[in-house]
């Protein structure tokens, strides 16, 4: 049964269009004299110590990390390496082995979510000019992948609220893949649950503060392959780039945590203009501000620009959970991010909409 019309749906399409404003003026050249040329490795295993000093500490580098390049590894953050390394065989496995027959049965087009495989060029989040050559299979929350079970009112980017709408692969095709697929993803849930109270004590909130907006959260996950580039060659500030895996682009929700395998292809733009390369950290897991928290602290946090370019001549595999909070819930600046000198910057938005609005705008089929 869908959900009743939010007022804040027609805001959110227009607020979604000005993300694409702020790219555009993120890409210009900048005027900044200094900037970061390398991302803070956050170790997390103090945050899961009793002792709130410990978990403070923890959440200070946070803020340190948001407020000045936007980004960070996490090392220590509880996700056994054998998960880590066989959900990334799983992505292999996906791209190479299930027929193209059954890629086309559970394509993207069939699903107004944006759920299941995704080809090469399908969709853009940035320049249409320039055709991405990312590969990508696509999946959302379902209670059954979420160790807690969920509170069975998990609501849908669209406000649909009877069940998920994930696409899959049958298990004849591909044996495995949806054990596999679930014993990373509620892994992967739980530790962006854990950040949610980091980034609560980042922020002088109560520790417990977004608990209430995450009790059946969004969380959009990708399989992703870039396929090797024609021409290898290293980033530079002077070569155009042939060959974009996945366009510049902040991300939409409250925060982004991506696995990549061992080969570099995520570029972070600093805010004078560099683009640096975040290379792998073994063991490590990029955390990255999305769009929901950029709004909450009124830029006190950035949601980065970032991109992906395969520069080597071999297949590269990464997954990204983009962690919201309720698709039900608000996004609205938190008044201890405004003051008489620094009002709010941005207008409320209903969380899904939102979401919904910028995928809608990556594709050229899509009804915006």
């Amino acid at each position: 049964m869908a959900a009743v019309a939010n007022p804040l749906q027609a805001d959110s399409l227009a607020q979604a269009r000005q993300a694409h404003v702020y790219l555009e003026e993120r890409l210009k050249a900048s005027s900044a004299t200094t900037s970061f040329r390398s991302i803070p490795i956050i170790d997390l295993t103090p945050s899961f110590s009793p002792s709130r000093a410990d978990r403070q500490k923890v959440a200070n580098e946070i803020h340190d990390a948001c407020t000045t390049v936007g980004f960070f590894y996490i090392k220590g953050h509880g996700i056994p390496q054998g998960v880590c390394d066989d959900v990334l065989k799983l992505a292999e496995r996906f791209f190479h082995e299930l027929p193209e027959s059954s890629k086309e049965a559970i394509h993207m087009k069939n699903s107004p979510q944006f759920r299941g495989y995704e080809p090469a060029a399908y969709s853009s989040v940035n320049d249409f000019a320039s055709k991405e050559t990312k590969e990508a299979f696509n999946w959302g929350y379902e209670a059954g992948l979420d160790p807690t079970g969920g509170d069975g009112k998990y609501v849908e980017i669209d406000g649909s609220s009877d069940g998920s709408k994930n696409q899959w692969p049958s298990e004849d095709d591909l044996p495995g893949f949806y054990k596999g697929i679930a014993e990373y993803y509620s892994h992967v849930l739980q530790l962006s649950r854990h950040l949610c109270r980091l980034f609560a004590l980042s922020l002088n909130l109560q520790e417990d503060f977004f608990e209430p907006m995450i009790t059946h959260p969004g969380g959009i996950a990708r399989l992703i392959r870039y396929r090797p580039s024609s021409n290898p060659k290293p980033l530079s500030e002077v070569d155009e780039d042939e060959e974009i895996g996945l366009g510049a682009h902040s991300d939409y929700e409250c925060f982004t945590l991506l696995l990549q395998d061992s080969n570099p292809g995520l570029e972070i733009l600093s805010s004078d203009g560099h683009w640096i390369s975040a290379q792998p950290v073994e063991g490590g897991i990029v955390v990255n501000v999305a769009d929901f928290l950029m709004r909450w602290t009124n830029d006190k946090y950035k949601s980065t620009v970032h991109r992906v370019v395969n520069r080597t001549a071999k297949e590269r595999y990464s997954i990204p959970l983009f962690f919201s909070i309720n698709y039900d819930e608000t996004v609205e600046t938190l008044p201890s991010c405004i003051s008489e000198d620094n009002p709010a910057r941005y207008p409320p938005i209903a969380a899904g909409q939102y979401v919904l609005d910028r995928l809608s705008l990556t594709l050229k089929t899509g009804k915006y």
